[in-house]
């Protein structure tokens, strides 16, 4: 790694992000989030922090343990955090899976089935807090094993999600998803250090290898979605799909594996760090200032109503993306866009009354929604990234 040089401020900048993780994010979800009666994590939660939803969500409460266990187990053995993690753990090793293993999309405040997904993502995080919960030292071996069981059967699910009730049909075009590339390179690196199967580091690098067909020299990202039956890309909406934020987290992702394989692929870093500057160079609006929701590669409309609107994700992975990019090269170009990201996310997203941060905004930056989480916002995405950045950053 490249020792960075404190270049703008990066140490005050590094003081504002531990300042609005541990005295803002924090202590809002622990606050309002938490279900002392029944366990688990509500995450439907208004501005102020209060439940508009008690349905419980599976793949949220799964980061949640994640998240409350990686502050443990990274940053200092707080009691709190580890009897969070394990409120919302033993909740959902009651509740989350049914007789086949699959996991839940959604359990009532009580725990009773509420939605079932055809997706492996909720089992995929419940790999992630079972593995971090482990790494705690009040997980168990059944934990991970446990972790290893459910990470094989999401393997399986992503090669062919017919258990999951999602057949595949004549006239559908085979696809590979960027979200699954991530998906298990995640596992991988999760369950690497424990274990000596070489399954794990080949995954990896098959991620990396998976990765580069994804990519679009011409816009410098990656597609969302690549048509696996050799046909063209531009013919479908669904192909052409671009989603900046994706493309820029798988970047970080791959780049975490590079670092957890301990070899030297300077080609592959490259291109990985081409992926994060090509995402934002096409995905930020120059006019209004944020990064785009979803682009069509062709220029063309974009199926998705929301393609405009500029969500809170996207900008936190975009953050850490950059931190890291600049951890890694020390080039000052990566210092340019953290300003810029980091100056658009804080004015728009960042609630100093309450809170937390905001997720919703329209194009031009005006919030959509003022709620705090829901099925898809929770103790997640903006803790992870102002963790990462704050462990990446000088001072």
């Amino acid at each position: 790694m490249v020792e960075p040089v404190d270049i703008g401020g990066l140490t005050e900048l590094k003081a504002r992000y531990q300042r609005n993780l541990f005295d803002s994010v924090i202590p809002f979800w622990e606050r309002h989030s938490l279900d002392r009666k029944y366990g688990g994590q509500f995450t439907c939660l208004n501005r102020q922090g209060e439940i508009f939803d008690t349905r419980k969500y599976v793949w949220m409460n799964g980061r949640a343990v994640w998240m409350f266990s990686r502050l443990y187990n990274t940053w200092e053995h707080r009691p709190e955090w580890l009897e969070n993690a394990r409120l919302i753990l033993d909740f959902l090793l009651r509740h989350a899976r049914d007789s086949e293993g699959r996991c839940y999309f959604s359990l009532t405040r009580d725990g009773e089935p509420a939605f079932f997904q055809r997706k492996p993502y909720s089992a995929f995080f419940l790999v992630l807090a079972l593995t971090e919960f482990y790494k705690t030292g009040a997980g168990t071996n059944e934990n991970l094993e446990q972790a290893r069981t459910l990470a094989n059967q999401v393997l399986s699910w992503i090669a062919d999600s017919t258990p999951l009730g999602r057949p595949r049909l004549s006239g559908q075009t085979p696809l590979r998803q960027l979200a699954d590339i991530m998906v298990i390179a995640s596992m991988a690196m999760e369950l690497m250090p424990f274990s000596v199967d070489p399954l794990y580091p080949e995954l990896l690098r098959q991620c990396l290898r998976d990765v580069r067909a994804h990519w679009l020299p011409e816009r410098r990202t990656l597609l969302e979605n690549l048509p696996l039956d050799g046909s063209d890309y531009r013919q479908s909406p669904d192909t052409r799909l671009l989603c900046p934020g994706s493309a820029i987290e798988v970047a970080w992702f791959l780049l975490h594996a590079l670092e957890g394989l301990e070899e030297r692929d300077s080609e592959t870093q490259t291109l990985l760090l081409d992926v994060i500057e090509g995402s934002l160079e096409n995905g930020w609006d120059a006019e209004h200032g944020g990064l785009y929701y979803f682009l069509d590669s062709d220029g063309k409309p974009p199926l998705q109503l929301e393609a405009s609107m500029k969500l809170w994700w996207p900008h936190t992975e975009a953050l850490y993306a950059l931190v890291l990019a600049y951890s890694l090269t020390g080039e000052a170009k990566w210092l340019k866009w953290l300003r810029k990201v980091d100056e658009y996310t804080f004015r728009t997203f960042t609630d100093a009354e309450f809170g937390e941060w905001f997720g919703y905004a329209d194009r031009y930056g005006r919030l959509s929604h003022q709620l705090k989480g829901g099925p898809y916002k929770g103790f997640f995405h903006v803790p992870r990234s102002l963790l990462f950045c704050i462990q990446r950053l000088p001072g």
